[in-house]
């Protein structure tokens, strides 16, 4: 059993995701973990103490000024006693009381008093995911060293609301608790790294049914996030619509459109790496149509296009926040090399894996790719190689390249 004999502190907080936490416990328990759940006052709204205390096997705590817990001071001993503390769903208000240190009930003053591993599994409305707030609060937990998991895009609870908000399935969320207690001290040549990888395409829609994409299909992002997370790094993964199983040990982020991947990777910064592989659409619709646009007599209709923000060029101009080593990607058809040597100078990046997607190379989409690194010193060729190869040798470069810069800072 994986999780055999550690303490998982569970806070279930408001949202109508909260009647997933029943199967969540039931998993954990599954793989051997002690589960403490603690309810919250709006997660009462949606799932009863007796339907989870009777899963979780205990009992369910909830009042800070509790008599019984709090005579021995309950909120401390609950939060010493955890291995890891988890939010599963993690409500918009929950995250912002705690990324601004509030702690007016009993999940709170653990969140505040914990030193164990803390994971958040969000959960709430697309446009509260979105907003500006959710997501400066967002940010702020990251820096203070909270993981994520999630959220997932999908239909909402609301009658035909869909989006990014859905909280991560509970076996995704068991795997993302493995990763964290199996390896309590990472190890590996990027253990302590932190990374960001985007990969896949975005959709920039048109009208309800139809968007504007690319064939990339995200294998190549998720081999490096997976190669660098098994190097030991601490990786969130922002994805475009892929059909791809989230990478184990991996903090992924599933968005749609450009503004959105855009947001998330803003959100995972600081990073100590960003590898920008995500083929972004250079174009969106300037105004989308709510309905479908119909044929017409007067043939095809026109298309009001405007630039889509400048992802890798935003990241590597950061300020304060830009990683340290920041990888940018391009994918060409001709003139491969002086393409990539052009992006590399415009968006500022470090380095550029310029990738040949002409048919001779590799059409976009398939399982292997022919590589070239481009930095500011010269160019390597590799081999044409799988995907899982070219990640294995762009993260030994990233080790390499990082140990480097310690030792010459030493």
């Amino acid at each position: 059993m994986t999780l055999s004999g550690r303490t998982i502190i569970l806070v279930i907080s408001g949202g109508i995701a909260a009647y997933k936490s029943l199967d969540l416990i039931r998993r954990l328990r599954e793989r051997g973990a002690v589960v403490r759940p603690v309810l919250t006052k709006a997660g009462e709204a949606f799932v009863t103490p007796l339907s989870v205390g009777a899963l979780a096997g205990g009992k369910v705590f909830g009042d800070l000024f509790d008599r019984d817990d709090e005579h021995d001071v309950g909120h401390i001993r609950l939060a010493r006693e955890a291995d890891l503390v988890l939010v599963a769903p993690a409500s918009a208000d929950l995250m912002a009381k705690a990324a601004g240190g509030f702690a007016p009930d009993l999940a709170t003053a653990i969140l505040l008093a914990t030193r164990a591993p803390v994971l958040l599994a969000p959960a709430m409305n697309p446009a509260m995911w979105s907003n500006p707030a959710t997501q400066r609060n967002v940010a702020r937990l990251r820096d203070d060293g909270v993981r994520f998991v999630g959220p997932a895009r999908g239909e909402m609870a609301e009658s035909g609301e869909a989006g990014l908000g859905r909280m991560s399935e509970p076996l995704g969320i068991v795997a993302a608790v493995e990763a964290i207690l199996g390896d309590a001290a990472p190890r590996g040549p990027l253990a302590g790294v932190r990374m960001l990888v985007t990969a896949g395409p975005t959709h920039e829609p048109l009208d309800p049914v139809r968007y504007i994409a690319n064939r990339s299909s995200g294998k190549q992002g998720f081999a490096i996030a997976t190669a660098a997370a098994a190097a030991g790094a601490s990786v969130t993964l922002v994805s475009g619509p892929v059909g791809l199983p989230d990478p184990r040990g991996v903090t992924v982020v599933r968005i749609e459109t450009a503004a959105e991947m855009l947001a998330a990777a803003e959100a995972a910064l600081p990073a100590d790496v960003a590898v920008m592989a995500a083929a972004v659409a250079d174009w969106r619709a300037a105004a989308p149509q709510d309905r479908k646009i119909k044929k017409g007599a007067g043939g095809a209709p026109q298309l009001d296009l405007v630039p889509n923000p400048d992802i890798l060029a935003t990241i590597a101009r950061h300020g304060t926040l830009r990683p340290a080593l920041v990888i940018g990607f391009a994918a060409e058809t001709d003139d491969l090399l002086a393409n990539a040597r052009a992006k590399l100078a415009a968006k500022g990046a470090d380095w550029i894996v310029a990738n040949d997607v002409s048919p001779a190379g590799g059409v976009m989409g398939g399982d292997y790719n022919t590589v070239h690194l481009v930095t500011a010193s010269g160019v390597e060729s590799w081999p044409k190689s799988g995907k899982d190869e070219v990640a294995a040798r762009l993260v030994g470069r990233i080790a390499e390249t990082l140990s480097d810069r310690r030792t010459a800072a030493e």
